[in-house]
C-alpha cells in the first residue's frame, strides 16, 4: 500500500510539473514567475490537511487515550511544519519579483508564519516533556488550539486589506483559467498523495520506535533484577 501510494504520488507530481512548466501559459501580468503557484498553493492546502489530521487525532487521543491516535497526531504535526514551511519559502520567492520584497507583514503572511511557529512549538513540546503521556496530552491541546489559526489565514484576505491576492476559489467562482487549473489540480492531488504516503510511513516508524523503547525498558528492568 505504501509503495503504491508513493509511486502514484511520484507519477502525478512528475506529470503535474511537466504540465505546469511546459503546457500552462505564463500569467498575463506576472509572467513565468507565477508558475511557482503550482507548488505554493498545493503546499498550503496540504498543510491545512495535515493540521486537520492533527486536530482530529488530538481529539481522538484526548477522548480515548489510545497511543495510536497520538502517533498519527505526531506524524501529521511534523508534516504540517514541512508543508507550511514550504509555503512560506515559495511565497517569499514569489513575493520578491512581484512585491519587490522577500517578506512583508501582510495579514496572510503573518498569520501563516504564526501557524508555522505554533507547530514548531508543538514539536518542541513533544521533545522536552519527558513523560510520554503528559507530552501527548499537552501536544494534543496545543494541536487543537493551533488549528484555530487556519480559518483566520484562509479568510484574512477577505477580512483585512492585504497585498495577497483574494481567494481564488470562493462562492464568487474560480479565478483560474482551465489551462492553469488542470496542472494545479494534478499537483494538488500528487502532493496530497505524497502527504498520505509520508504520514503512513512516519506513523509506522513511530510505532516501531515505541516498541523498541518498550523492549529496551524491559531488558533494563531484567538486567537490574
Amino acid at each position: 500500500m505504501h509503495r503504491t501510494l508513493g509511486g502514484l504520488a511520484a507519477i502525478l507530481l512528475a506529470l503535474g510539473l511537466w504540465a505546469a512548466l511546459g503546457l500552462a501559459p505564463p500569467d498575463a501580468v506576472q509572467g513565468h514567475v507565477q508558475r511557482i503557484m503550482y507548488v505554493h498553493v498545493p503546499a498550503i492546502l496540504t498543510g491545512y490537511v495535515a493540521i486537520g489530521v492533527v486536530l482530529v487525532a488530538s481529539v481522538g487521543y484526548l477522548w480515548t487515550r489510545r497511543a495510536a491516535w497520538d502517533r498519527v497526531a505526531a506524524a501529521a504535526g511534523e508534516l504540517a511544519v514541512c508543508f507550511v514551511g514550504l509555503t512560506l519559502a515559495t511565497g517569499s520567492i514569489w513575493g520578491k519579483p512581484t512585491w519587490g520584497t522577500w517578506w512583508t507583514w501582510d495579514a496572510r503572511l503573518t498569520t501563516t508564519a504564526l501557524l508555522f511557529v505554533i507547530y514548531l512549538g508543538y514539536l518542541l513540546l513533544r521533545s522536552v516533556v519527558e513523560d510520554p503521556e503528559r507530552a501527548a496530552t499537552y501536544a494534543a491541546v496545543l494541536g487543537i488550539v493551533g488549528a484555530l489559526d487556519v480559518p483566520i489565514i484562509h479568510f484574512s484576505v477577505e477580512w483585512w486589506r492585504t497585498l495577497h491576492q483574494p481567494l481564488s476559489v470562493s462562492p464568487r467562482g474560480v479565478s483560474y483559467a482551465g489551462d492553469m487549473l488542470t496542472p494545479l489540480l494534478i499537483m494538488a492531488i500528487g502532493i496530497s498523495l505524497l502527504f498520505t504516503y509520508m504520514l503512513m510511513v512516519r506513523t509506522q516508524l513511530l510505532y516501531l520506535r515505541q516498541l523498541l523503547d518498550a523492549k529496551k525498558g524491559r531488558l533494563l528492568s531484567q538486567a537490574h533484577l
